[in-house]
């Protein structure tokens, strides 16, 4: 050990990419060849330009291809620092009986609320950190998509780096069909409805992050089916085109339906008054799953069941 527990820095490191790592973000990457440095470290190093992928700098969600170079700096690690994937005893439990499908190359999960799916911007562990901490024996485990924090639902894992890149190719495509359900202001008119409109994301000056219409922003679509109206919410079946960030949530709000319990893009007024039934949280849950890995295999159907207090509100607007 050295003076003030920390180890010397390494020599710059160049490591050439196999089939083994292609298609994954650089990001992640690092974060496996850096355990025990901080995610805000990495990703610094990463802004500056002090990783570079054949010599060019290269952004976080860069993903690799066999044969790239990556350059990998000198950077000092603390000993005994919090290691990177921790034994999470409680969250495991809550994830293992949150596992909807199991196959040897892939896992469905109901994510809880309030729990990330990965670590970073104030978060040291989330779903994906745990799951590899729980089962080390499983050499691959990646998302192969996100859900927001507060979001519920429907979350696939990927055991295997062939499947990932089946899974994001039917994403590209539009070839897995996913369904959420949502609590929206006030009595819906009419049918199903189809939002249009393009979205940009932007950081506000406290870092927080933000998404907004905008007609220079990404192309974004979603439907909408309401299910059930209520007196002053319906709930709605909400059919994901495109897969932009906060999609479903800001173009709920734009149409004039914000989701209950959003902070961030709803009406405060009325999550006052949807809290009274008993909404501690954003009601926007990933409800199901449709997809085939390939033409001829098995369909993959899975749904997740609401959580309780989702299911005990709609029971009390009911009977409002």
């Amino acid at each position: 050990m050295t003076e003030n527990n920390i180890t010397p820095p390494s020599r710059v490191r160049q490591i050439e990419i196999n089939d083994d790592n292609e298609g994954q973000r650089i990001d992640n990457f690092l974060f496996a060849k850096l355990k025990g440095v901080p995610k805000s470290r990495v990703y610094r190093i990463v802004r500056k330009g002090e990783v570079r992928v054949n010599k060019g700098r290269i952004r976080p969600d860069y993903r690799l291809k066999p044969g790239d170079i990556v350059r990998i700096p000198p950077i000092r690690v603390a000993e005994g620092g919090t290691p990177q994937n921790q034994r999470l005893p409680a969250l495991e439990k809550r994830l293992r009986k949150g596992i909807l499908y199991e196959d040897p190359n892939l896992l469905i999960l109901n994510k809880p609320s309030g729990v990330a799916v990965h670590g970073g911007s104030g978060v040291s562990q989330g779903v994906i950190e745990t799951l590899r901490a729980a089962q080390p024996e499983i050499r691959f485990l990646e998302l192969v998509h996100r859900l927001d924090r507060d979001t519920s639902g429907c979350l696939i894992i990927a055991k295997k780096r062939s499947t990932l890149r089946i899974l994001h190719e039917l994403l590209r495509r539009d070839g897995i069909d996913k369904r959420y359900l949502a609590l929206v202001e006030g009595r819906w008119q009419g049918g199903k409805q189809q939002v249009d409109v393009p979205l940009r994301k932007n950081q506000l000056s406290s870092g927080e992050r933000i998404v907004r219409v905008d007609p220079q922003g990404k192309s974004a679509v979603t439907l909408f089916k309401p299910v059930w109206r209520y007196r002053q919410a319906t709930l709605v079946e909400v059919k994901l085109i495109t897969g932009r960030t906060h999609q479903i949530r800001v173009h709920a709000a734009h149409i004039g339906h914000p989701v209950a319990g959003d902070e961030k893009y709803g009406n405060p007024a009325f999550n006052k008054i949807i809290r009274a039934t008993g909404l501690s949280r954003l009601f926007l849950h990933a409800h199901s799953l449709d997809f085939k890995l390939a033409p001829d295999a098995t369909p993959v159907r899975v749904t997740a069941p609401l959580e309780d207090e989702l299911s005990a509100v709609l029971d009390r607007l009911e009977g409002q």
